[in-house]
């Protein structure tokens, strides 16, 4: 069993860094994801690179890393500590791939995903908040922020309310410090005043989350 849950975690790690982003803008347009905009393989610079189709595409398959990820930990192993660091893992895959030199995302995507497979509701949860933030204030930084700061909530209040396991902490802590993490730059620039809004008409965006 040592060994299978070792694998499994492994997998996770590697299923996460697979770069969705980086092959279908190179696919698309020819262009490298990472030589636009924020430099990051996440949906929001795909969408500046390559449209919103390419980024909505984009954006489920790294969803996909994260909901795949602790599938196969719950089909392998079956403990909820294991399900967490198995989802935990493929956002610091996607965030530190290990096939383009340890860059990445900022992980929302795939935070999303595997916090669906912990519980389906938290899809419609952070999806739903993370849509109104953009659309209300026009940052995609706040969106993730908003994302990355409520799945830690949402374990907690289920692990106190109904005896779900305190275990998915793990995966919702964890993923919020590797989000914030990644959008220091954005953090900054939103304290400074100076963070580009989301266009949310059939323009590409011209923001720097991604």
């Amino acid at each position: 069993m040592f060994l299978i849950t070792i694998a499994t975690l492994v997998s996770a790690y590697l299923l996460g860094s697979i770069p969705f982003g980086l092959l279908m803008v190179r696919v698309t347009t020819g262009k490298d994801v990472r030589e636009v905009g924020s430099g990051r393989i996440g949906g929001t610079n795909v969408l500046r690179a390559a449209g919103h189709w390419v980024a909505l595409l984009s954006a489920l398959c790294d969803l996909g890393k994260g909901l795949v990820a602790v599938l196969l930990a719950r089909a392998f192993v079956g403990t909820p500590v294991i399900e967490a660091l198995a989802g935990l893992l493929a956002v610091v895959g996607h965030n530190y791939s290990i096939f383009i030199d340890f860059k990445g995302g900022a992980g929302t995507a795939t935070t999303i995903g595997g916090a669906i497979a912990l519980w389906p509701w938290n899809g419609a949860i952070l999806i739903g908040w993370g849509i109104a933030i953009v659309v209300t204030t026009r940052y995609a930084s706040m969106g993730s922020i908003t994302i990355a700061l409520l799945l830690p909530v949402i374990y907690a209040l289920r692990a106190w309310s109904v005896d779900a396991p305190w275990n998915y902490l793990i995966h919702g802590l964890g993923t919020a410090a590797l989000t914030l993490w990644a959008l220091r730059p954005n953090i900054g620039r939103l304290r400074a005043g100076n963070e580009r809004r989301v266009s949310l008409g059939k323009k590409k965006a011209t923001h720097n989350n991604g």
